[in-house]
Formats: structure tokens, C-alpha cells, sequence
């Protein structure tokens, strides 16, 4: 069963035209359009299915700079700054709250990770910090794991997803933004060689820019314009607690489980350490790409050959504007979670800290995350369709990152000075 998100009302009716086209209802879909809302730039965004029902509800909730490549941190700062500001930009509380996350490692190994990683970043002074065994138990009392060591940084934060995206849409609606709802993009439409609308499944949007921020569906999407998105699928099981008294309010990730407490006083738990990758057909079209990733996480991916392969290989990856498209006939990806890796999860959980022991599930659920090569993100311009701008393949970091990087597509939509260098989220990168 999916979280509930806090409800938001929207749109049935689409405008004739709008200066920017939004497709996809995510948070960074949404904060993009917030950003331009207070810019008093017209913005639309069509979902193909419900507010944030995919992964920016489903995550964890973290928002984090540790174990981020130094490239990629200065965005999470931004995101920082971001986070803090928006209940003044929203006038409500999404459960943001900069309470600290630690890393735990069990083997030198780990540690040597953490300590090169601490290196690469020395330079953007992030208070980071190596910790002894007994620094965590200290933080992190009642604990009985034996751990080599572990890596803090006191500024990381958590907030809650199934409060925040609503909270970013509703102020985008009060602020002039449209939000449709279970309407889907099916193609883009240009003239003159660049964007002038987009054709949805109830009629013809009339706009100069689109800022596709449409997560797992964007390669499909993409697809069947000809451009290529590299981007495979992983499932991450998750689990939340009923409200508990818990060990800390700090976040902790641990090789084979994590946790965090949640502002409903429960937790939210996961199998850190194992992630579901079902193989699909284009597994076989760009994996090649992939290898690198897979050599170095193979040991956290449970790779499957199931139904997720059939199902992907009879769905269109072609279709013309005025037949319904992939994302009429499955408007929310809902996998259904592993419950072996949250019992997992819970189990090593319990071994670590025995407070646990008493924790009753309130709720399980999956959430599909879009990987890229890298690991980080598109927020680029396309520079075969001028007037479209991605935002996407966020490799399940879109939700800590995810008001900064609305804001970044927000800037290079409206050619505003970007909040941050764009140049690591190239979309070239891949050609090259």
C-alpha cells in the first residue's frame, strides 16, 4: 500500500497556452514550478497521474550532502538552504527538521570509503566528521552493533514526503501555477525547429518551454521522440513504524538496514544494503553502460528475471499523438514491496539497537527508482529540440535534492543565473 500524501485540489481544465509546460508532478516538477510562479512566469504542470504518487512519496526522506561526489554537493547546499526556507514560501510545516545523519561502518574497508570521500570535500567545510565506536554509541545510545567506525554530518536533515510535495503544489497553485492531475503528456510539438506545445490526452497546450521532470517515464517518453535516455530501473522496499520511542533523531544508515524517525513519531526503515533490480529489455539496449555500477554494487543488487520483463517488452515504445500513449494504461508505478528484505532490514535492525525490538509495521511499500550511469541526475537543456529542458534521472537523491533542483530547472528554463553550476547535469555527458 502507497503513503497517502497529503491532498492537494487542482485542475480539471487545461489552458489553451502557457509560457511553460511542466510534465510531472514530483517534487522537483513541482518546486520548478513554484520557482517560476513567484517569478510571475505562467507554468502548468500535467501529471499523468496523482501528486507526487511515485518515488517523491515513497522515498526515505533523507536530505543529505554525506558520500555525495564533491561535484554534486554544491546542489545539495543549495537544497539546504532551500528546505529551511520553504515553510516561509509555503506557510506549512513539511517536516523538515536538520537533525544529523551517521553512517556506521562495520569493516575498514567502509571506513577507508568514508575517509576518502571526507578528503574529497575537505574544501566545502560540510562539518562532516569520522567517528569512533564509541562516538556512535555515545550519540546513538543503547546499541549493541559492533562497528569500525562511522561518518557524521550534523547539517544533514530529513522531511516527509508525503507532506512536502503537497505543501510545494499548494503554494504553487496559490502563487498562479495550474496542477492537472491523471492527464498525460503524449509527445511535444515544435515549429521552427523548437517547442510550441505540448499534446496532451485532452487537447493541445500551446507554450515556448517544456521542463520534462516526468522520473521513471521520461527515457519511455524521450523514446519515442528519438532521443535517448539512459536510465534502468531499482526497487527499494520500505517500512514504517507505528510512534515509538526510538533510540535518536538522528538519521543512521548502516551496511544492511537504516532508519529515521518521522514526524508522526513512528520510523521509517529500509534494507539498506539491497535493492530489487529487475531486468527489462533495456537492459540489453544500454547496460553496457552500466557495468561499472554493477561491479561495484553488485553485491546490493538482487537482479531478477520476472514479470517486470514481459510486461516492459509488450509496452509501446512508439505511438503517434492522437493514440493513447504508455502512461494512459498505467498511470502510477506501484511495485509491490519485498517484504523478505524489510523483515531483513528489521531483523539487523533489532540485532543493532534492541529498542526495536518492540517496534510494531503500521505500512510496507516499494518505490521505483530511475538510475542513470552515474548516479546523478539530467538538468540540461536538449539541444536537438530547443525549448526543452530536463530534469530527471535522479537516482533515487531527487527527494533531498529535489527544491534546489527545481530551482536550477526553473533557472535554465527562465534564463535566470543558474542557483548552482549545471555543468555536472549536462545531458551530453552520456554522448561523450
Amino acid at each position: 500500500m502507497a503513503p497517502v500524501i497529503s491532498a492537494v485540489q487542482t485542475t480539471a481544465d487545461i489552458p489553451a497556452k502557457t509560457t511553460v509546460v511542466v510534465i510531472g508532478a514530483g517534487i522537483v516538477g513541482l518546486s520548478a514550478a513554484l520557482t517560476l510562479a513567484e517569478r510571475g512566469i505562467p507554468v502548468v504542470v500535467v501529471e499523468k497521474g496523482r501528486i507526487a504518487a511515485e518515488q517523491s512519496s515513497r522515498n526515505l526522506g533523507w536530505v543529505r550532502k554525506t558520500s555525495r561526489a564533491a561535484a554534486d554537493v554544491p546542489l545539495a547546499l543549495a537544497a539546504d538552504r532551500l528546505w529551511a526556507e520553504m515553510p516561509a514560501r509555503t506557510g506549512e510545516d513539511g517536516g523538515y527538521r536538520q537533525t544529523g545523519i551517521l553512517f556506521a561502518a562495520r569493516s575498514g574497508t567502509q571506513m577507508a570509503l568514508y575517509e576518502k570521500w571526507l578528503a574529497s570535500v575537505a574544501h566545502l567545510d560540510l562539518g562532516s566528521c569520522l567517528l569512533t565506536p564509541s562516538q556512535i554509541n555515545e550519540l546513538v545510545p543503547g546499541g549493541r552493533g559492533t562497528w569500525a567506525g562511522g561518518i557524521y554530518t550534523p547539517s544533514d536533515a530529513r522531511a516527509e514526503p508525503t507532506l512536502a510535495n503537497s505543501a510545494i503544489a499548494r503554494a504553487a497553485i496559490a502563487k498562479g501555477a495550474l496542477i492537472v492531475e491523471n492527464c498525460a503528456v503524449r509527445t511535444i510539438s515544435t515549429a521552427g525547429g523548437k517547442v510550441s506545445a505540448v499534446i496532451t490526452e485532452r487537447g493541445e497546450i500551446a507554450c515556448d518551454q517544456v521542463l520534462l521532470a516526468g522520473g521513471l517515464g521520461s527515457r519511455r517518453f524521450l523514446g519515442n521522440m528519438g532521443i535517448s535516455l539512459p536510465t534502468l530501473p531499482l526497487v527499494c522496499s520500505v517500512l514504517r513504524t507505528m510512534p515509538m520511542d526510538g533510540p535518536t533523531e538522528i538519521a543512521i544508515g548502516a551496511p544492511d538496514f537504516s532508519f529515521r524517525k518521522r514526524l508522526d513519531g513512528g520510523f521509517t526503515i529500509t534494507q539498506r544494503g539491497r535493492l530489487d533490480a529487475p531486468l527489462t529489455p533495456d537492459h540489453l539496449r544500454i547496460g553496457l553502460a552500466y557495468l561499472p555500477q554493477l561491479r561495484a554494487q553488485r553485491g546490493a543488487l538482487k537482479i531478477g528475471l520476472g514479470k517486470a520483463f514481459l510486461r516492459e517488452l509488450a509496452t509501446a515504445r512508439h505511438w503517434a499523438p492522437d493514440a493513447a500513449s504508455p502512461f494512459e494504461k498505467e498511470r502510477i508505478t506501484d511495485p509491490l514491496p519485498n517484504h523478505d528484505l524489510n523483515a531483513e532490514a528489521l531483523r539487523n535492525l533489532r540485532a543493532a539497537w534492541p529498542v526495536f525490538e518492540t517496534a510494531q509495521i503500521a505500512q510496507s511499500w516499494a518505490g521505483t527508482i530511475d538510475v542513470t550511469p552515474d548516479s546523478d541526475p539530467v538538468i540540461s537543456a536538449v539541444a536537438q529540440i530547443p525549448g526543452l529542458t530536463l530534469a530527471t534521472g535522479f537516482s533515487g537523491h531527487g527527494f533531498g535534492t529535489g527544491p534546489a533542483a527545481g530551482h536550477l530547472a526553473a533557472d535554465l528554463v527562465s534564463a535566470y543565473t543558474p542557483i548552482v553550476d549545471p555543468a555536472p547535469y549536462r545531458f551530453d555527458r552520456f554522448k561523450a
